[in-house]
């Protein structure tokens, strides 16, 4: 892995995360990925056609250099939740619970709100407040309804509000 790319922004268990331009980042795979990037591309594209909160899927590429295939989508710049105030954070929280509704019922869940115990990085990295309010970013382990069945579905769903509601509270006392 490509842990020391002087462009890197980013990395997970399996993937480095690259800066491409101003307006574009990068999610390596590198070795055999195809159904991962396609995957994931398909969930973005997903989930972009329902609302903004997830980075607008721009294209799928290869990087000869890294001899990596890319995710390319757009670039976010993270804020510091203290940066806002209160009854602005409240404003933002409620935006992003409708646009997290809306995704599961138009049949897309997120499930990397709250990281696991045991995964490195921080409890809410997957979670950004930008000047346009809240993001999520990294798709790769969402799960769309047509793929897995209504049952487990649902129980993605009702773990999903749980996590939000501890990010509520994470996000308005920080």
């Amino acid at each position: 892995m490509i842990r020391n790319d002087p462009k890197r922004l980013s990395f997970g268990t399996n993937n480095v995360v690259i800066a491409l331009n101003e307006k574009e980042v990068a999610k390596l795979f590198v070795g055999d990925t195809r159904s991962d990037i396609g995957s994931e591309a398909e969930k973005l594209k997903f989930a972009n056609q329902v609302n903004g909160l997830l980075p607008t899927f721009i294209r799928l590429a290869f990087d000869s250099e890294t001899q990596s295939e890319m995710l390319v989508m757009e670039r976010l710049y993270p804020l510091d939740y203290r940066a806002w105030e209160l009854e602005r954070r409240e404003l933002v929280l409620s935006v992003l619970e409708d646009e997290l509704k809306e995704l599961h019922r138009k049949g897309f869940v997120h499930r990397d709100l709250c990281r696991p115990s045991n995964v490195k990085g921080e409890r809410f990295d997957n979670i950004f407040l930008t000047e346009s309010g809240i993001r999520l970013i990294d798709v790769g382990v969402s799960a769309l309804r047509q793929q897995v069945g209504e049952n487990l579905y649902s129980k993605f769903v009702e773990q999903e509000l749980e996590e939000f509601e501890k990010f509520k509270l994470f996000f308005l006392n920080r």
